[in-house]
């Protein structure tokens, strides 16, 4: 099977990639720059020049591929409107992928978006959800709370750092999952007809809120953290303030998900029918708590690492003085 991946220098691309060939497919990534997607390429993925906002490249990527993963979404950064690479290079997809006979498509949501239609960003996911559903392709949607590893910057950097953990006086709980975990499923569905037409939560165990995962980090840590509180409202103000210049336009939009946050956002389902149709258990999934774990103890090795060769260093220098 030849498999596409959008978005494959991403947190949740790379790891579909490497789940991907590590299973025995043809993996080709739609990249806009090939040095920074070398590692893909080392990884044995072939590389195809393709970008979501020159819609004239998308089809040529799909000749001879059998199966979309599509990880893709706009970036805070990037200099074109949202709505081009979430909603109209989607629609373009879609549409290429109907001409290119295209057997299987996986795109990912976000969990409950429906409660959350008024916000621009979730309602070009459900858009593009909607067209996936009538276009006849053979799809599967997952949706998702959150990953571990977007807790590292948020949380545990900056307690390792002895720096303020930003967070607002919201009650939100998220089952956060691994991208490995996700990578698994999604890249197992393709070969599994249940999946066919199905739209599918995948959570963690175990819903976290802020202060839930601060105290985690904690206690495994060994170390304080410094916390500060930042109103809701004052994210508000501060979307409507950038989204008056066009080169804020996109971190606006990210902001507004501080409206998520401000109606106490739950994001947990149950997870039953996909570790039922995969055979896995519970356990299968990987905890929240262990992914912490061998993270702080990593980065603390490394640490006493460093330290000891600087104070061997100095150790040396010194001797050479006598």
């Amino acid at each position: 099977m030849a498999l596409l991946v959008l978005g494959s220098t991403g947190t949740l691309g790379r790891q579909i990639v490497r789940k991907a060939l590590n299973e025995g497919f043809q993996v080709r990534c739609l990249v806009r720059n090939f040095r920074k997607s070398a590692f893909l390429k080392e990884w044995g993925a072939e590389l195809i020049y393709g970008d979501l906002i020159m819609p004239e490249t998308i089809p040529l990527a799909l000749i001879g591929t059998t199966a979309i993963i599509d990880c893709s979404t706009g970036r805070p950064d990037d200099s074109c409107d949202i709505e081009s690479i979430d909603l109209q290079s989607k629609y373009i997809l879609i549409e290429s992928a109907i001409k290119a006979n295209v057997k299987r498509f996986i795109f990912f949501s976000i969990l409950d978006s429906y409660l959350y239609i008024d916000i621009r960003l979730v309602m070009l996911k459900s858009l593009v959800e909607s067209r996936l559903k009538n276009s006849g392709l053979s799809f599967t949607i997952f949706y998702l709370p959150g990953f571990f590893q977007g807790l590292i910057p948020q949380y545990a950097l900056p307690i390792l750092d002895q720096k303020s953990i930003w967070i607002t006086s919201e009650s939100s709980s998220i089952s956060y999952i691994s991208t490995q975990d996700v990578a698994g499923i999604a890249v197992k569905s393709l070969s599994i007809s249940q999946f066919n037409n199905k739209c599918i939560p995948i959570t963690g165990n175990k819903s976290w809120t802020s202060f839930d995962i601060i105290n985690l980090c904690q206690r495994i840590s060994g170390r304080r953290a410094k916390k500060s509180r930042v109103p809701v409202i004052v994210l508000n103000l501060l979307q409507t303030f950038v989204q008056i210049f066009q080169w804020t336009a996109n971190i606006a939009e990210r902001l507004a998900f501080t409206q998520i946050l401000s109606r106490g956002y739950y994001a947990g389902a149950d997870m039953k029918e996909v570790l039922y149709i995969l055979r896995l258990n519970k356990d299968d999934v990987e905890p929240l708590e262990f992914y912490l774990q061998e993270y702080f103890e990593r980065i603390i090795k490394k640490v006493r690492e460093l330290n000891y060769q600087v104070l061997s260093s100095s150790k040396n220098i010194n001797e050479s003085d006598f």
